[in-house]
């Protein structure tokens, strides 16, 4: 440096700092941001550069950044969020349904069914091949499957595959011809081993009435024909713009490399087993992957150690895609808990059957395959529901805890019943709760085909969000979409009140606003291994935010659900719209 007094020096380094700092490519000006970041939790501005946050301040500090070529957006007082995060959403699959025939949870009498399936028989929307199948049927139906069978096993129905599957992706209902179609029969069910008795509906003469859950829902969906190459780019297509329109920037889908048709509970994965990862890769390819995907593989539930080698084949295929990353696995530690399913594992019996559901996972050898995971550095995201698949989800992630503290953040997924004595344990395990608060209402799955079953202990502890928040644990937002709405506002909304058509559901649950604000930002985040990069506006961060409709902090509870978005943008780029 001869020649420079240090006079000189210090001009020529503030210079040379000033034209590092290029103007930013946007800066959005008088608004009401929320961040997420504890840090810093509230702003008027925001610039971007390059698809990411450059600086978050005053109007006054923000508007200093800017030059002639910056766009300069006024929010004019809007609220401004990160974008928003689901933590389980098997969005493609929801963008198949978008397109198909769907009862959306709604029960009608069975004639107007017929009317409806009969509609969309001659429109092509329930066509799958030969099979003809409705979408998105409530759970209430499985307790009519006599009169199901008196309908659809006669007349114009009599030789055609008809397949009604349910909400929760986990039950269904077939006729005659699609009973045959998977050769189910009173000898199949007769031979079921020990794990599957139950899985099929009986009549009293021990023949099939049609109805399946879990392992036996696998059996149907085996043998409808699978959606095509062209059908599942759509159906991606359709996903990414409906979440951009909620405001969703990213998601973790927890099956990604099991395909529609693809049994998720006897799933056996190969290196060839891929699901729709596929479709993700060709979304990035044409530049219309507009999210963050965090694509989970289901492993089998009495997996080994060893057969993580066989998911490793498969994510070394999808390395180096642009915005999709392959994190870890997803267990299966149960079922599902309303009636006649009953397949969620409880610590008590049910009432009516004195059974205690199916436990898949085997508490002896699952804290290996955990430890096997997080060594790995895959994050582990288990379904259960069930307050006994809950302890022994926790003593899984326990063993491994104990192994290495290796910093990872592993989930746990619908948690309908919790046992108290589990609440204290995840913040000390690090255990994510990834909760679907949309289901936490007083409605005809909680109250009638629930609390009737269950001890009242357990019934007490559905959906605890408040309880467990109270005992430090970390709650993330989830919709499992298509079993229910993405929409996060309505499951916020819902979070807060619990109030559904025939009640509250334990109004000790209720948790507040800014809880669920976190829950779909930075705890979202963390949840599907990003938190370095999304989740809340913060200088480096990627520029993923939405612009709404109305102040979210400050609104009536009951006005939360109606919140719109105006306008999304991922990586500083919008890429939604409202129309209005």
């Amino acid at each position: 440096m001869k020649g420079f007094t240090p006079t000189l020096l210090a001009m020529a380094l503030a210079f040379s700092s000033m034209e590092s700092m290029a103007a930013p490519d946007l800066v959005l000006l008088n608004g009401k941001l929320y961040t997420a970041d504890p840090s810093q939790p509230s702003a008027q501005a925001m610039a971007v550069e390059d698809g990411k946050i450059l600086k978050v301040g005053s109007d006054a500090e923000i508007k200093a950044l800017a030059d002639a070529s910056t766009q300069v957006i006024d929010l004019a007082g809007k609220r401004l969020l990160p974008g928003l995060i689901d933590t389980h959403s098997h969005s493609i699959f929801g963008g198949l349904e978008m397109s198909s025939a769907n009862m959306g949870d709604e029960v009608v009498e069975t004639a107007e069914l017929e009317k409806r399936l009969r509609a969309w028989r001659d429109d092509g929307t329930a066509r799958h091949g030969e099979v003809l199948n409705i979408a998105g049927m409530s759970s209430a139906y499985w307790g009519k499957a006599e009169e199901l069978q008196r309908v659809f096993n006669q007349g114009e129905w009599a030789k055609v595959p008809v397949v009604f599957s349910g909400s929760d992706h986990h039950t269904g209902w077939a006729n005659q011809a699609m009973l045959d179609r998977a050769g189910i029969d009173a000898k199949l069910i007769k031979g079921l081993p020990e794990a599957e008795r139950g899985t099929l509906g009986v009549s009293k003469d021990g023949q099939p009435n049609g109805f399946a859950v879990d392992a036996g829902w696998d059996r149907l969906v085996a043998v409808i024909p699978p959606a095509s190459a062209e059908e599942l780019l759509r159906a991606g297509e359709k996903a990414v713009q409906y979440n951009n329109s909620l405001g969703i920037t990213a998601w973790m889908d927890p099956a990604a490399n099991a395909a529609p048709g693809e049994s998720l509970f006897a799933l056996k994965p190969t290196e060839k087993t891929v699901g729709v990862l596929p479709v993700y890769k060709a979304l990035a390819e044409k530049g219309e992957l507009n999210a963050h995907v965090a694509a989970l593989l289901v492993a089998n539930p009495k997996s080994r150690p060893a057969d993580l080698d066989t998911l490793d084949k498969v994510r070394q295929q999808f390395q180096g895609i642009p915005n999709l990353s392959l994190p870890g696995i997803k267990v299966f530690a149960d079922g599902v808990l309303e009636y006649p399913a009953q397949s969620a594992a409880l610590i008590d019996p049910y009432n009516n059957s004195q059974k205690r559901g199916e436990l898949l996972i085997e508490p002896e050898h699952f804290g290996e395959l955990v430890s096997a995971a997080d060594a790995r550095g895959w994050l582990v995201h288990i379904h259960a529901i069930g307050d006994r698949a809950v302890r022994e989800s926790l003593n899984g992630i326990e063993q491994a805890r104990k192994d290495r503290q290796s910093g990872i953040a592993h989930s746990i997924t619908h948690l309908q019943l919790v046992n108290p004595k589990e609440f204290a344990r995840f913040k000390p395990l690090d255990v994510i709760a990834s909760m679907q608060l949309l289901w936490a209402a007083g409605d005809d799955y909680t109250l009638d085909m629930v609390k009737p079953y269950v001890s009242a202990f357990a019934f007490r502890y559905q959906y605890p969000a408040h309880s467990l928040l109270q005992q430090g644990a970390t709650i993330a937002g989830a919709s499992d979409w298509p079993v229910s709405s993405p929409n996060p506002w309505e499951a916020i909304h819902q979070a807060i009140s619990r109030e559904g058509p025939k009640g509250v559901l334990n109004a000790d649950e209720r948790i507040d606003r800014q809880t669920m604000l976190q829950a779909y930002t930075l705890n979202a985040a963390r949840t599907i291994g990003l938190e370095q990069r999304i989740g809340s506006l913060a200088p480096g961060k990627q520029a993923d935010f939405i612009i709404l409709d109305r102040d979210v902090l400050s609104v009536a509870d009951k006005d939360l659900a109606e919140t719109r978005v105006l306008k999304t943008y991922f990586a500083g780029r919008e890429v939604f719209s409202s129309a209005l």
